[in-house]
């Protein structure tokens, strides 16, 4: 089965050679998400519970638009700048993932803008229901 190209409306040209999301034999593979606006603006500077929801927001948006849902993800990798971040970030992804929990691994790193504390990418298994 070829992949299908996922992309959001109104989003922003991605900063480096990729695309939102792509949708392979039932798997949405879903790019590492930063807290861009449309213009590829670093949303709420500080502020690491804001950028974590809009992070988790975007990349709803890319799996709903590949038919599927937040339920179906099996896997979350997520970059911090900062351990001190941790629980703000964990307490909105038990917002967005508030029954079973997807497997997923945490690490700290720089992002590609000083201003993002989070990046976060997701693998969702749409097509085994």
């Amino acid at each position: 089965m070829p992949k299908q190209i996922i992309t959001l409306p109104n989003a922003s040209t991605p900063i480096a050679p990729f695309v939102p999301g792509t949708l392979a034999d039932g798997v949405v593979y879903v790019s590492g998400t930063l807290p861009f606006d449309s213009n590829n603006d670093v949303v709420y500077p500080g502020d690491a519970a804001a950028q974590t929801r809009h992070v988790l927001i975007l990349i709803q948006q890319v799996i709903e638009t590949a038919g599927g849902s937040l339920e179906d993800v099996t896997f979350n990798s997520i970059f911090l700048t900062d351990w001190a971040n941790y629980a703000a970030i964990n307490q909105v992804y038990a917002e967005f993932f508030p029954g079973e929990k997807p497997a997923r691994y945490c690490i700290q790193c720089g992002l590609v803008k000083p201003d993002a504390l989070v990046e976060i990418a997701s693998i969702a298994h749409i097509g085994c229901k």
